[in-house]
């Protein structure tokens, strides 16, 4: 299970309803299972790809590693968008996922956020199952 407060899931609806039409991400902060920051990026994306691709440079992660450090937290996760589409891991999601990160795929309709769905990718790297994401 993944814990996230409204609040968080709020600044993730809008940063992915800011990008749309294209796909909006982040990274997931936090300790054992509970969301306490996220790190909205920009998708670095070349932009004939960002309507169903996003892409998070080294840069922007090693950020990420420093703002969770200083945070006394660490990375545990990524958030994205999935514009005008069901949010299920697609099969490039699955190829560029890490096991041991939660992803939060939100759905976005016509430039607003729909849905929020968790998954995780199983150690072999052959799927994912879904997480369920309390909200509080």
């Amino acid at each position: 299970m993944l814990v996230v407060s409204r609040q968080l899931i709020e600044r993730i609806s809008e940063h992915v309803q800011k990008a749309y039409p294209e796909e909006g991400a982040g990274f997931l902060i936090g300790d054992e299972g509970e969301v306490k920051e996220i790190l909205a990026l920009p998708n670095a994306r070349e932009d004939a790809a960002r309507h169903n691709r996003f892409l998070i440079t080294p840069e922007e992660y090693l950020k990420a590693e420093l703002t969770a450090d200083s945070l006394g937290l660490s990375l545990i996760g990524v958030f994205h968008s999935h514009p005008d589409c069901p949010n299920v891991p697609s099969e490039y999601d699955r190829e560029w996922a890490q096991p041991f990160f939660s992803y939060i795929i939100t759905r976005v309709d016509n430039g607003k956020a729909v849905s929020h769905r968790s998954w995780r990718l199983v150690e072999d790297r052959s799927k994912y199952d879904e997480e369920e994401i309390q909200i509080f």
